[in-house]
């Protein structure tokens, strides 16, 4: 984001992150980069520094993106400008982070750093869903979950044109490499490198059918298809709940390569901190207590961009 003449902040809905966009705020100041935010992310924290926008302005007009808050934001950032793809920089200021880039008291050192060029873009994939919920996009994942006494999921999966099989289960996930570690992961799917290239299909609780995960070429379209014995299952993306299914609906869903742009940062330690975290998820401990298990050396939070923990 070297040289950008207006960055956009992307702020959590829920936690203040007022103070971290202070920090943002007053680093642009001294850079003549324009700062802008959403009218209501503006208006919600009282900003001072930062340009109210509307959200298309916010989209379409910036030249990177910094998403303060955690990966549901990063995720929602990543989503507000595929169509025109811009480099995002993660701040965490949630509890685990698996994908932000830096954590909250990193900030100042993150900015230097992109100050000084020493930074580098990743490309990322997204999916690209259509048919009976509209059309979205997922940089994690797309997946359909079942409600509640509304029925399991029941969907037949063709790959390419060709009928592949059927699923009967809790959940059906359809995940990118770097969504794997996700739902994905906490349903026994494995773990891809975010730079590989493909698609994830990992049933959750499956009651019959296929059990195991499939992985698919970036270039194979799947179709799913909800059997006449299915129930009605919430289409969930990036954990968002997107619309619901009934039986005969359709869903496509295809692989879409460099829709997303990750910041890196020189010498960071986020591979190094999403490594251990992910080492340590299957301890019987709550998120908070989790961030306390990481080495010293790579936690380094920092609470005065956030009024409440985690």
């Amino acid at each position: 984001m070297r040289g950008a003449g207006r960055i956009g902040l992307v702020l959590h809905p829920g936690r203040d992150c007022s103070g971290a966009a202070a920090q943002v705020a007053a680093w642009t100041t001294t850079h003549g980069v324009d700062l802008v935010a959403a009218a209501a992310d503006v208006s919600r924290l009282d900003l001072r520094g930062v340009r109210s926008v509307a959200v298309e302005e916010l989209a379409s007009g910036s030249d990177g993106i910094i998403a303060l808050g955690g990966d549901g934001t990063l995720l929602g950032a990543m989503r507000l400008v595929y169509r025109r793809p811009v480099p995002v920089l993660g701040v965490n200021f949630g509890r685990l982070g698996f994908l932000a880039e830096v954590e909250g008291g990193e900030l100042d050192a993150a900015l230097t750093a992109l100050a000084e060029g020493r930074s580098t873009v990743e490309p990322r994939s997204c999916l690209v869903i259509t048919g009976a919920v509209g059309e979205t996009v997922a940089f994690n994942d797309v997946v359909l979950a079942r409600v509640p006494g509304e029925g399991m999921v029941d969907a037949t999966l063709s790959v390419s044109g060709r009928r592949y099989g059927h699923y009967r289960s809790d959940a059906l996930i359809v995940a990118t490499p770097m969504g794997s570690t996700a739902y994905n992961y906490a349903a026994g799917g494995p773990v891809m490198s975010p730079a590989a290239a493909g698609i994830l299909v990992t049933p959750s609780a499956p009651l019959n059918g296929i059990n195991r995960s499939l992985v698919l070429g970036p270039g194979e379209p799947l179709d799913l298809e909800l059997n006449a014995t299915a129930g009605r299952p919430a289409v969930e993306v990036d954990g968002l709940v997107h619309g619901r299914l009934g039986p005969g609906d359709r869903l496509r869903v295809t692989s879409r390569a460099d829709a997303g742009l990750l910041v890196r940062l020189d010498g960071s330690l986020a591979a190094d901190r999403s490594r251990v975290k992910l080492s340590l998820l299957d301890l019987p401990v709550l998120p908070e207590e989790l961030t306390e298990l990481v080495p010293a050396e790579l936690r380094r939070r920092q609470p005065r961009g956030s009024s409440e923990p985690g």
